[in-house]
């Protein structure tokens, strides 16, 4: 049984310590320019009586939470394995992420419904607050979303937090044009529609990252790893007899990992068969951390040597 397991948890603590603190306070900032903006849009919003920018508040505040949740999450990630965590930490990270999905579904339809109850009764909106409050909203989610992509480890929980602000992002836009149909139009059913696109992109986010992180939770194999053709490509090297109990899975993100039981022909260096395996794993398949059980498979019966000699 060859365990690389020790070592390599090891390994994967440090890698990332030097630009853990560096990732931490480009998050620190980036979450301080979305709560330091989030109260001006709150109170622009009942000032203006606009869903948009009300809607845009308040995806503001899951992006806050988003933010200060993969803030504690990356806090905890690089905690150091030990105990009952031989994996260390690292599915904090894609426990938050599956929250930030969560939020951002709930999120759609509470915005969504009081989008579709607005366009049937549209209030009066003061277009011209909504355009300057949109437009200054976005300039907020930019430098947010710099800030986010200064981060160096892109995780899935930093990944979480972006999707947040490139949606609203896209809300504050949705806003301000709706300010600028107001204005020149006098159409108050605008804001309504602005508010339903929020939901709609709300949705489509909180969806697929609530699904990328249940891949994980679930054990799947990340993208861009085929189980099949891994075992079809260890079960094809020389002197493999049969490759089973394959899997493939993330850790976390960026933390692949590979368990097998390997039979090798009879007499063959099970040890030197190990390396090589190993060796095409992280070479051809980029598979760091690997668990290889190899055995010697039964030696072929008497009746099959016989004619040979």
């Amino acid at each position: 049984m060859a365990h690389d397991h020790h070592h390599h948890g090891h390994d994967h603590d440090h890698s990332h310590a030097p630009s853990a603190d560096a990732d931490r306070r480009w998050l620190a900032l980036a979450l301080a320019v979305i709560a330091a903006f989030m109260v001006v849009e709150v109170v622009a919003g009942i000032l203006a009586d606009s869903l948009a920018l009300l809607s845009d508040a308040a995806h503001m505040l899951t992006d806050a939470g988003a933010i200060a949740l993969a803030l504690v999450a990356a806090r905890i990630a690089t905690r150091p394995a030990g105990g009952r965590f031989t994996f260390g930490w690292g599915r904090a990270e894609i426990i938050s992420a599956q929250v930030n999905g969560a939020t951002l579904l709930v999120l759609a339809g509470v915005i969504g419904v009081e989008a579709v109850q607005r366009f049937i009764d549209p209030p009066k909106v003061e277009g011209g607050i909504v355009i300057l409050v949109g437009v200054l909203g976005g300039c907020a989610n930019v430098a947010a979303a710099w800030a986010l992509a200064k981060a160096e480890r892109q995780s899935l929980n930093v990944e979480g937090a972006r999707q947040h602000v490139l949606t609203d992002l896209y809300a504050s836009m949705a806003a301000a044009t709706s300010g600028l149909i107001i204005v020149l139009s006098g159409w108050d059913r605008a804001d309504a529609i602005a508010s339903f696109l929020v939901a709609l992109l709300l949705l489509r986010s909180g969806w697929r990252l609530s699904r990328d992180a249940a891949v994980v939770l679930l054990e799947g194999a990340p993208s861009g790893f085929d189980p099949p053709e891994i075992g079809r490509a260890l079960a094809a090297m020389p002197g493999v007899a049969q490759v089973h109990d394959l899997h493939v899975w993330e850790v976390t993100s960026g933390f692949v990992t590979l368990s097998a039981h390997v039979m090798v022909a009879s007499g063959d260096d099970c040890h030197a068969r190990r390396r090589e395996m190993k060796d095409l794993l992280r070479d051809r398949f980029g598979i760091e951390h690997t668990t290889l059980q190899v055995d010697h498979a039964p030696a072929p019966a008497l009746l099959d040597i016989e004619p040979r000699r």
